[in-house]
């Protein structure tokens, strides 16, 4: 290394890659994020590691090409190809998805976080003996679907044995927060050193120092600017000039270095430069149509531009992106027609057709429609990005005006289900000159707003998605029906931060639409009710909203139905519907995991969360919670930690309370959705009550009540205000609250709400009204399976029993209260069962705990899921993490709680739980 100025240079940058490849090697496993300006030495690095490397680790190694950017999965396929013979070993439908991804399958889109998990897979599966090394240069120009699929396996690798380097100009927004290294120029001895290697003649000073100034240090700039000059350009007054980018200016002194060649040998380059594949077989096939020899290739070798091994090259990439850059458009157009001639339209039909296009100069239906099949085809491997550009493509050569809309306006769809809503904006406005027939105005203005909204989320989302929604009702009465659903969901959402009206005219343009009045189908059931709940409240709604919630869990799933789930679950929760709330919860996340539909996931799951709350059942809300963390983590996806912060406040912790209710108030602000706000003092008021913070319970729970018209968590924190009120003495605030919560439970009648009412009214009653009232509520929760409830509510009957002297009977609800809401984990409520319970003259009993120890969050999370009974490759499958790695945290879980065997994690995890209060 000593003779490599370039590598003397780095040796900083060296030792930190060695040092991830040597924890690799012993089972630790690691992503990096290497980004350096063109040229600046990030290939010589990675070369000199991977051969430093190779003889103890195993390598695996590709580049990623700008030319395939469009083709899904292709750089995947690139680096995966050679690892599929392990594929045999993944979970079934992890392979099927790694298979359709790469073409080798037919079968539906697979989701990307099976195709995640697959290469995750497939990457520890490569470790498994001696280590891996995984390296992508030039990851910038990865697919978008690869780069997805990487990224997910970057954040989820641990200890697998892998040592992951993506390679970069700059950091892509998918590898965002990966561990980081920059490289940067050379200093400027090693600069000067390098420069005199390149130039070893003399040299003016005045060149030597602006050619100097110029790289700043980029290896790249100083071994090739100095061969664009001429010798009087060397010997001295010459003067560079700096006003092109460097990357530029290093391009057009390689292109100077090429100038030379023959004219076969620069078509050559240039065909080199369009194959991304490297198959020499293709390259010599292609050469021949053009009419290029043997001359060609050996002038192209002896200029040191080409490489043709096993795989054709280039000694720099700059060398491609130089050759293409400069050529003509006519000569590109002839390199991609031979590439399109001699690549297999039966094995590589994708890469052909878009060579054609390439080549294709005027609208041509026969490669439109070609482009438009290879859409589908990237669409059912699950590239929406992909398709999205092979549909545009198609748009641009299609020569029929109205053909031609269509294929933009399904473009922007595709665009859309792919997450790019400016982009969809840009298609549109391509659209927006040619010939739309009525129907095609309406599903692109719901395009334009949805993409807006998803842009802005502002106040005009629900209005534009209303607007929408009119506009297609005559021709899409089912996509019409869907877009009222989102303006709703838009407009309940923003709530109390949002135009106070906007509810309300959403919800009576639905109700004048005739929406559902006398369907049974449950889609246009749970649309009609909830507008009918917003516009005409509960009373009006109560029918619609039961009749919806029966319809839909006795019809069989549609496709559609994922997207109605949140508010049917909502519609369960209004109406005091415990029965209805666990099934449909349930049926969400079956159904979303079963279709791999990831965005949907953590609201399914949040709701999941919700139910098994109401089972009391704070453990598997716990695993609830690290499953969409976990999801979160690989997706960006918003949803705010109001699980976290529910869990936080039943549990009685008062400062990881406090910290996740200002950021979720934050956040509420930040996006205009009042449902935050809402959560936040619900949550408070349940804290403050478990804590006997009464006082800070009342601010808290007073916040609702101008809202409760709201439902949800405002109805629910009318129970908590009842409760604060009463032990603060302010009997007319807990009057008030019973009275508004009769308005919200009276019309339901069921088990639930009947249970509610009654734990409410006792605590404003005395002697036998409030018995009968508190034994009431008690079997209420007890009939509904709502253990939290019956807990707090034999709390507050044995505190009435006690303030009437009445302590036997006292310490019997007492007793039985802080027993159980001791097993539940509710432990502010449970010490205040004990203080009561001592009051009462009885000494509770004490559980021993368990010696306080330090479980990191990942092992906390697969600890969880054991205890509830996972299997070690469902848990993996969970928390995107790889059977490796499950079994390394387990292994450490155990030997930190001192236990062999998973039947004893449950209570190991609680005597924790109670240590780290």
């Amino acid at each position: 290394m000593t003779d490599n100025v370039p590598l003397r240079g780095r040796r900083r940058e060296l030792a930190k890659l060695e040092a991830l490849v040597n924890r690799a090697r012993v089972g630790h496993s690691e992503a990096l994020a290497v980004s350096g300006e063109a040229g600046v030495g990030k290939t010589a690095l990675l070369e000199h590691l991977t051969m430093s490397a190779a003889s103890h680790i195993r390598v695996a190694r590709t580049v990623a090409s700008q030319s395939e950017r469009e083709l899904a999965y292709a750089g995947l396929q690139q680096l995966c190809g050679p690892m599929l013979g392990s594929a045999t070993r993944l979970p079934a439908p992890q392979q099927e998805a790694i298979e359709v991804a790469f073409g080798l399958r037919c079968a539906p889109a697979p989701s990307p976080f099976l195709i995640g998990l697959a290469v995750l897979g497939l990457l520890t599966e490569a470790a498994e003996d001696r280590g891996l090394l995984c390296v992508i240069d030039d990851a910038q120009w990865l697919d978008q679907a690869s780069a997805r699929a990487m990224a997910f396996a970057a954040r989820r690798i641990d200890a697998e044995g892998i040592a992951l380097v993506l390679v970069m100009r700059q950091i892509d927004e998918a590898f965002a927060g990966l561990p980081h290294m920059i490289v940067e120029g050379l200093e400027h001895e090693d600069a000067s050193a390098l420069l005199r290697m390149a130039v070893p003649g003399g040299l003016d000073r005045r060149v030597r120092e602006r050619l100097l100034a110029e790289a700043r240090g980029n290896p790249l700039a100083l071994r090739e600017l100095p061969r664009a000059l001429s010798p009087a350009e060397i010997a001295g007054g010459f003067t560079l000039t700096g006003s092109l980018p460097l990357e530029t200016r290093i391009e057009d002194s390689l292109l100077v270095q090429l100038a030379p060649l023959p004219v076969p040998a620069r078509l050559l380059l240039l065909l080199a430069a369009a194959d991304p594949t490297g198959d020499p077989g293709l390259l010599w096939q292609a050469s021949e149509l053009l009419g290029l020899g043997q001359e060609a290739f050996d002038a192209a070798r002896e200029a040191d531009a080409l490489v043709v091994d096993t795989r054709v090259g280039f000694r720099h990439p700059l060398v491609r992106s130089a050759v293409y850059r400069a050529a003509s458009p006519e000569n590109r157009r002839r390199v991609h027609a031979a590439l399109a001639d001699v690549t297999d339209p039966g094995q590589d039909p994708d890469r052909r057709v878009w060579h054609r296009a390439s080549a294709t100069l005027h609208p041509d239906e026969d490669v439109a429609a070609d482009l438009q099949r290879s859409a589908v085809r990237a669409r059912t491997r699950g590239g929406a990005a992909a398709a999205a550009a092979f549909l545009e493509r198609a748009a641009e050569l299609t020569p029929e005006p109205a053909r031609r809309v269509q294929r933009l306006i399904t473009a922007a769809e595709v665009k859309h289900d792919a997450g790019a809503p400016e982009a969809v904006l840009n298609l549109l406005d391509t659209a927006h000159g040619l010939p739309l027939t009525a129907a095609q105005e309406a599903v692109t203005a719901r395009l334009r707003a949805r993409a807006e909204y998803a842009l802005r989320r502002d106040s005009s989302g629900p209005q534009l998605l209303l607007a929408a929604a009119q506009g297609l009702e005559r021709h899409d009465p089912a996509l019409a029906r869907d877009t009222y659903l989102e303006a709703l969901a838009a407009a309940v959402y923003g709530g109390r931060l949002a135009d106070a009206e906007q509810v309300a005219v959403v919800s009576n343009a639905i109700l004048e639409a005739v929406v559902g009045e006398k369907s049974g189908n449950a889609r246009d059931l749970i649309l009609r009710g909830q507008a009918l709940l917003a516009a005409k409240g509960q009373e009006a709604a109560i029918e619609t909203l039961r009749r919806a919630q029966r319809a839909l869990l006795e019809q069989a799933p549609d496709p559609l139905e994922l997207h109605w789930l949140w508010f049917a679950s909502r519609a369960a929760q209004d109406l005091w519907d415990a029965h209805a709330l666990r099934a449909l919860a349930d049926r969400q996340v079956r159904l979303a995991r079963a279709d791999g539909v990831v965005t949907v996931l953590p609201i399914a799951l949040s709701l999941l969360m919700l139910a098994q709350t109401v089972d009391g059942d704070l453990d598997a809300a716990e695993a609830s919670c690290d499953e969409i963390d976990a999801i979160k983590d690989v997706t960006g996806n918003p949803l705010p930690p109001y699980g976290r912060l529910f869990l936080a406040a039943y549990r009685g912790r008062a400062s990881e309370a406090a910290r996740w209710a200002e950021h979720i108030r934050a956040d509420a602000y930040t996006r205009g959705e009042g449902y935050g706000l809402s959560a936040v003092n619900f949550s408070e008021a349940i804290l403050y009550n478990g804590l006997g913070h009464f006082t800070e319970a009342v601010v808290s729970g007073s916040r609702e009540l101008p809202y409760t018209h709201e439902l949800n968590h405002a109805m629910r924190t009318l129970l908590e205000l009842v409760e604060a009120a009463t032990h603060t003495g302010d009997r007319a605030l807990a009057e008030h609250a019973v009275d508004k919560l009769a308005g919200v439970t009276r019309p339901v009648g069921n088990t639930w709400a009947t249970a509610v009412l009654a734990m409410a009214e006792a605590q404003l009653h005395e002697g036998e009204e409030a018995d009968r009232r508190y034994r009431g509520a008690i079997e209420g929760f007890e009939a509904e399976h709502i253990p939290i409830m019956v807990g707090r509510c034999r709390l507050l009957y044995g505190e009435e029993l006690n303030r009437r002297n009445r302590h036997l009977e006292a310490r019997e609800q007492l007793r039985a209260a802080h027993g159980l809401l001791t097993d539940l984990g509710l432990d502010g409520f449970a010490r205040r069962a004990a203080d009561e319970l001592r009051a009462s003259g009885e000494v509770p009993q004490v559980r021993v705990r368990g010696s306080a120890v330090q479980l990191t969050n990942q092992e906390l999370n697969v600890a969880r899921l054991a205890r509830e009974g996972l299997t070690n490759r469902d848990i993996g499958t969970r928390l995107f993490i790889s059977v490796h790695t499950v079994e390394y945290h387990l292994r450490k879980v155990f030997a930190k709680l001192g236990i062999k065997r998973r039947t004893e994690l449950r209570t190991a995890l609680a005597e924790l739980d109670r240590t780290d209060l």
